[in-house]
C-alpha cells in the first residue's frame, strides 16, 4: 500500500455523532499467503521451476478487509490467528499496516496458520493450501483477544494481552459455535457491574453472538447453513453484501441459503447466477435474484458486471476495463468492497459498478490478494494518467467522471510501486 494515500473518507459527507463506530464487520478465516509470479507456464511435474517474483500476505479473508481498509472505510475483522511467526505476521499487517479492528479476534495457542501458495501463470492463478479449523474460543474472566505473543511461551499472557484458551471441538476460523459464548473482554482486575467481589465475572458478550454495530457486514453464504450473527447484524442495522461459492451439492437451490433473506446485496458471478436461478443469460438471472434481494450483481468476467435494483426495476450495466493482469487473486473480493463503498457513500448504481470495476482492474496489475488492492493514490493516479492518453473514448472516460469529485487535484505519477510485506524483512 501507497504510504502517502490521500486520507479521502467516502463516508464523510454522511456521518453523524450516532452512527456505529464500525463501518463493516466481517468473519472468516486468515491465511498467509506466499506468491509466486513470472512464471511462463504451470509447474512440470519432477522438475523444479523457478519464479521471477515472490511476495507474501495475510490472505483469505483478509484480502477483503484490506480493499474496504484502504479506501477508507472502517474495518472490523472477526478472525482466529495461530500463534506462530505467521500469526504474529498477519496480525501485524493487518492491524497496525492497514488499521483494521482485530478487537474482534483472538490467538490460539498451539494452532498454526494456516497457508496458502499461490502459482500466478498465464492470466490464471493455481494454488496449493494447508491448514487446520481453528478451535473455538472458550471465554475465561478477565481476558482480551489479543495479537500473538511475541515473549511469552506458548499458553502464557504477557504484559498488555491475554492468551484466549482453546476448547475441545471445533468451528470455523474467527467463529463460536451457536450457543457458546464468545472470546470476553473485561479489563483484568476489574470486576463488572452486577457482579459481586470475589466471585467470577460474567463473560462479556462477543461475537459471534454480538457482532459489533456496523453500517455494513460482509457474509459467504454456504448451502445448507445459516450463520447466526448474520441475523443480528441485519437486526441492528447492517446492510448485509453476500457472495457465494461453488455448491459441491449440485442443487444450487435458493432456498439452501437461508441468510439470503437478511441480505441488502447478493453479489454471484455470471456461472453461479445461472446456476441458481435455472436461466441461460446472466442479466435474465440478475432480474430473477432481484426478486429475492434488493440488489443483485452479476459479475460477467471480462465483459463487467451487470445489477439489478429489485427496489425501483432499475439496471445498470458496465464494460470491464481493459488491463494486462498478472495475477487474480483477490480481484472478486476487491470488487466487493468497491461496490460496498460506492452502497454506502450512496451514489447511482451505475457508479457503484464502475467503482468496483475499475479497483479489481487496479487489483489485477499487481500481484497478490491484499498486496494488490488499490488505495486512493492507485485511484487517482490512474484517473490522471488515463485522460492524458490520446486513444481513450471520451464517452468510456466520462463513465468515470464522478470521480473528479472525489479524488485530490494532484497526484503521484503512474505506476505507483507499492511497498511489498516479506516475512524475512523487519524495520
Amino acid at each position: 500500500m501507497s504510504t502517502d494515500t490521500p486520507g479521502i473518507d467516502p463516508l464523510l459527507a454522511l456521518r453523524a455523532p450516532q452512527d456505529p463506530a464500525c463501518d463493516v464487520f466481517l468473519t472468516g478465516t486468515v491465511f498467509l499467503d506466499i506468491i509466486f509470479t513470472g512464471l511462463d507456464s504451470a509447474p512440470v511435474r519432477g522438475t523444479e521451476s523457478w519464479a521471477r517474483g515472490m511476495g507474501s500476505s495475510p490472505g483469505g479473508v483478509a484480502n477483503m478487509a484490506t480493499a474496504l481498509a484502504r479506501l477508507g472505510l472502517r474495518t472490523s475483522l472477526a478472525a482466529a490467528f495461530g500463534d506462530d511467526h505467521y500469526g504474529e505476521y498477519c496480525w501485524d499487517a493487518l492491524e497496525q499496516g492497514e488499521g483494521i479492528d482485530l478487537s474482534m479476534s483472538h490467538t490460539v495457542p498451539g494452532w498454526h496458520s494456516p497457508v496458502t501458495v499461490s502459482m500466478a501463470y498465464e492470466g490464471e492463478r493455481t494454488m496449493v493450501s494447508h491448514g487446520h479449523e481453528a478451535p473455538a474460543p472458550a471465554t475465561f474472566p478477565g481476558t482480551v483477544p489479543g495479537p500473538p505473543d511475541r515473549e511469552a511461551p506458548t499458553g502464557t499472557a504477557s504484559t498488555g494481552t491475554a492468551r484466549i484458551g482453546s476448547a475441545p471441538g471445533s468451528a470455523p476460523a474467527g467463529t463460536t459455535p451457536a450457543g457458546t459464548a464468545g472470546t470476553g473482554s473485561v479489563p483484568a482486575g476489574t470486576t463488572p457491574a452486577g457482579t459481586a467481589p470475589g466471585s467470577a465475572p460474567a463473560p462479556h458478550p462477543a461475537f459471534p453472538r454480538c457482532p459489533p454495530r456496523a453500517r455494513a457486514a460482509i457474509a459467504s453464504l454456504v448451502p445448507g447453513r445459516s450463520e447466526p450473527w448474520v441475523a443480528s447484524a441485519a437486526r441492528h442495522g447492517a446492510l448485509i453484501f453476500a457472495d457465494v461459492g461453488w455448491d459441491e451439492t449440485g442443487r444450487w437451490d435458493l432456498d439452501a441459503l437461508p441468510d439470503l433473506a437478511h441480505c441488502e446485496a447478493f453479489l454471484p458471478n455470471a456461472e453461479e447466477a445461472m446456476r441458481y436461478t435455472r436461466t441461460d443469460c446472466p442479466r435474465a438471472a440478475a432480474h430473477a435474484l432481484a426478486e429475492r434481494v434488493p440488489l443483485a450483481v452479476v459479475t460477467l468476467g471480462a465483459e463487467g458486471a451487470y445489477a439489478v435494483d429489485g427496489r425501483t426495476g432499475a439496471a445498470a450495466q458496465v464494460p470491464a476495463i481493459e488491463v494486462e493482469a498478472l495475477d487474480p487473486t483477490g480481484a472478486g473480493d476487491v470488487f466487493v468492497a468497491g461496490f460496498v463503498t460506492g452502497t454506502l457513500a450512496d451514489w447511482p448504481l451505475a457508479d457503484r459498478l464502475a467503482f468496483a470495476g475499475l479497483t479489481a482492474a487496479l487489483s489485477v496489475q499487481e500481484f497478490g490478494g491484499s498486496l494488490s488492492a488499490p488505495g486512493w493514490a492507485e485511484i487517482a493516479a490512474w484517473w490522471q494518467r488515463i485522460r492524458t492518453l490520446d486513444d481513450q473514448d471520451p464517452a468510456a472516460l466520462e463513465r468515470y467522471a464522478f470521480l473528479e469529485e472525489l479524488l485530490p487535484t494532484t497526484a503521484r505519477a503512474w505506476p505507483l510501486r507499492r511497498a511489498v510485506p516479506t516475512i524475512g524483512f523487519r524495520q
